[in-house]
């Protein structure tokens, strides 16, 4: 039997339709592969996509991005875990970006930076340096994606809707390659590393494009689920990332995501050039030669 497809998308996807969202990553993909001179190896009813993109937006009521960080800033003080998550979150994300104390203060105030991160002024500080001082990102967006983790994470009732989506595109006992991208990464490990191998699905490759799965907070809570691991369903874990990517901070190496076992270990592709405004894009990930190629390798192996 042919292989089959799965892709997990990311966060801000709402009020998408799921058809169109699709055929972007598929037209990404084929712009991939021809780089190489290679045609889609699927017809378009091999390829699921399970779509969850409104689940997150609800969690925002509809509200801009602009206006929807603002409220995730307010409401984290009043949640000392949530606010914990998104202050150890940012402080990893600004030390690796290089944004100083010094920076912080230029936007929110030498106050801001003696007071500390255990306060909301720093928070939003820190967003703003983001705004200001990385190119191409976006405090906001960051604090939105911040948010959507967290919830994932934290709230069973929001993972369990969103994995269900996901669960029903897999099909137990034929062979599916899994490709996902940003918060899609942390959904697809978690459910394959908890259920993949309990519902005999079978992933001869898993592929995670700009996860932010090794950042510190949330590899915490992810393996406190259950040991860092490939998920025993999965044959072969291919992750690739933007250097660039504010979200894809770290390669799935044992620096940053030691695993236990350590065999079969990540393949990591630290070298992407992704085009999109903000080098977190999929279609920036997809159009890779490299990363086209992977999948194209696996879906056509027997």
């Amino acid at each position: 039997m042919r292989r089959k497809l799965v892709l997990v998308h990311g966060r801000s996807q709402q009020h998408k339709e799921p058809v169109a969202l699709k055929a972007e990553w598929s037209d990404a993909f084929k712009a991939g592969l021809a780089k190489s001179k290679l045609p889609m190896p699927l017809d378009d009813a091999d390829i699921r996509f399970p779509f969850y993109g409104d689940t997150l937006y609800d969690l925002v009521d509809g509200r801009s991005v602009e206006e929807a960080a603002k409220v995730i800033v307010r409401g984290a003080a009043d949640d000392s875990e949530e606010a914990a998550f998104t202050r150890d979150l940012l402080a990893e994300i600004r030390t690796q970006a290089g944004i100083t104390d010094a920076q912080i203060a230029a936007v929110g105030g030498q106050q801001v930076v003696e007071r500390g991160i255990q306060n909301v002024e720093w928070i939003q500080a820190c967003l703003s340096a983001i705004d200001r001082y990385v190119p191409h990102g976006s405090g906001a967006a960051v604090a939105l994606f911040t948010r959507d983790v967290y919830r994932y994470l934290k709230d069973t009732a929001i993972r369990q809707e969103i994995e269900t989506g996901v669960a029903g595109a897999m099909t137990p006992g034929v062979e599916t390659v899994v490709v996902s991208h940003s918060l899609g990464t942390v959904v697809a490990y978690n459910l394959l590393q908890r259920e993949g191998k309990k519902q005999n699905w079978q992933v001869p490759l898993f592929v995670t494009l700009g996860s932010p799965i090794a950042i510190t907070s949330i590899r915490k809570t992810l393996t406190g689920f259950a040991t860092a691991r490939c998920p025993p369903c999965v044959a072969r874990w291919f992750n690739a990332m933007d250097p660039r990517d504010v979200v894809a901070l770290y390669p799935l190496a044992p620096a940053h995501f030691p695993l236990n076992p350590v065999e079969p270990a990540i393949q990591n592709k630290t070298d992407v050039v992704n085009g999109t405004s903000n080098r977190h894009g999929i279609s920036g990930y997809l159009d890779d030669q490299e990363v086209a190629r992977t999948i194209y390798d696996a879906l056509m192996a027997t």
